[in-house]
Order: C-alpha cells, then structure tokens, then sequence
C-alpha cells in the first residue's frame, strides 16, 4: 500500500491525465485532447496507478470504466488540480507589484465594513471586492481567484476552511399579484402546489438559474417562486416582485471561506474583521 507522502507526492501532471481520461472514458480521445500519443498517455497512467497502489481503471476492447479507487479520485481530482492552480495563479500575482487581496461576496451581503477595518489595517494591500454566484463560490475560492469569499450554505465544503459569520431568515420571492403577496407572513405549508425553481436542471440543454436578476425575471413571468434571504429583499426592489417572510423556512447561513491548508496574516486578518463586522 502506498504511504501517506506516496500519496501527498502526486504527479500533478498524471493527475491531469487523468483526468482526460476519466472524462472520455477512451484513452485514444483523451490522448487526443492532450496532444501526446496514446502509449504516452497510457504509460503514465500505469505509473500513476503505481503511485498509488490500486487499478483505476478497468479496461477493455472498446475503452475503459472506472474502478472504486478511480471514482474516488475523480472527486479528489477538482480539489488537488485547483488547489495547485490556485497557488500558482497566487505566486503569480504577488511576482506582479504590490500585493492584492481578493474578496467574493453574494448578493445581499454587505462587506464595506470590512473591507474598510481590512484596509485600514494594510494600506499596502489593494484590497478588491467581487460578486459570486452560488455555482462558482466554491471554484473561485479553490482555484485562487479569490483569497477569500462570504459564501451561502448549501455548497461543496471539501477543500474549504469555512466560518460561520452568521444567518439570516429567508422569505418567498412571488410575482406581484400573487394569492398570498399581501400575508405578513407565510409557512412552507402556504406554499404546497406552488411552481419551484428549480436551479440546476436535468436537461443538457437546459441552463441553471444563477443569478438574483434571473430570479427576478423567471418570477416576475410567472415561471415558479422561490426561497431567498431577508437581505435580498432588502437590496433589490422590484414593483413586479413581492416578498413575503416564510417563518418556518431553515434560516440561511452566512459562511467566511478560504482554501483549507492556506495560512496567512492577510486571511486571518480579514476573518477578523469580517466576524467584528457581523452582518453589517
């Protein structure tokens, strides 16, 4: 069996062909996309299999399926590769000039105290805030884009050092003319029968729900209603759109997220002034 630095050694680069290759489940076309020769690709993926002492694959005539050790470090693969990705992009940008602090936010939180206690802390750090969306809150973070992101539960956690800032009630998001637009107050139950949302669709063809705006249009249309956090309402007002308080709805969280393993002044800096700051 390998050891645990067998392991923590990894061939960035097998790893990346393997990927390829557990993607297309077909060594040819994985060897293609690569641009190198299949014999090359297929060396080193048995080097990568020594490396770790198990059978990725199972092959045979027309291709290859995975094993449970493949399937595995299928999911192991998007943390290992973005994590590498995230320190290079990172070593990158401090050979650059001055040193930048990245900080991802979703819609409704406000993070101006913050940034503002942050930068008064380190004038010699430009600081920047960017918008996320729930689909690339976690990539952004992994793959170093952002050093740091005010993320909303529910998400992938592997790979994440996260804390809780705090939460939030959620209320429905409903077309203005709505039977129950006019309630101070809902359940889940007021809402049976209701047309949901729905954010990550099935179809290949079919494009996910990502952004408050494409809320507001999907809703305002009449397409379905959906869950959103107190804050949302707060910001954003629409007069096709009404918001009502569902008091039985699990509560959002608010979450601090930063690549796990990570250490640094800056991130425990931030986190500082994020938790001082609150929900403020």
């Amino acid at each position: 069996m390998p050891t645990r630095g067998a392991v923590m050694d990894l061939d960035l680069r097998k790893v990346r062909y393997f990927a390829a290759v557990a993607e297309l489940l077909h060594f040819g076309r994985a060897a293609e996309r690569l641009h190198i020769a299949q014999p090359v690709l297929s060396r080193q993926i048995r080097a990568l299999e020594k490396d770790l002492g198990v059978e990725l694959f199972v092959r045979h005539s027309h291709g290859v399926t995975l094993t449970d050790a493949g399937r595995q470090l299928v999911e192991e693969t998007h943390q290992l590769l973005a994590a590498a990705d995230g320190a290079r992009r990172r070593v990158g940008r401090a050979a650059g000039g001055p040193r930048r602090f990245v900080v991802g936010f979703r819609a409704g939180i406000v993070v101006t105290q913050a940034l503002r206690a942050f930068r008064a802390a380190h004038p010699d750090v430009e600081t920047s805030a960017r918008r996320i969306e729930w689909d690339d809150q976690e990539r952004l973070v992994l793959d170093g884009t952002l050093d740091i992101a005010y993320v909303r539960a529910p998400l992938r956690e592997k790979g994440l050092e996260l804390r809780l800032l705090y939460t939030e009630s959620r209320v429905a998001m409903l077309p203005a003319g709505h039977r129950l637009g006019g309630k101070p107050e809902l359940s889940l139950a007021d809402l049976d029968g209701e047309t949901w949302l729905t954010y990550a669709l099935p179809g290949p063809g079919d494009m996910p729900v990502r952004t408050v705006e494409e809320k507001f249009e999907c809703v305002a249309a009449g397409s379905g209603i959906t869950l959103v956090p107190h804050s949302i309402a707060e910001q954003y007002s629409r007069p096709d759109i009404s918001y009502v308080p569902v008091v039985d709805a699990e509560p959002d969280q608010v979450l601090l997220a930063w690549a796990a393993g990570r250490t640094s002044p800056l991130i425990t800096g931030f986190a500082e002034a994020a938790a001082a700051a609150g929900c403020g």
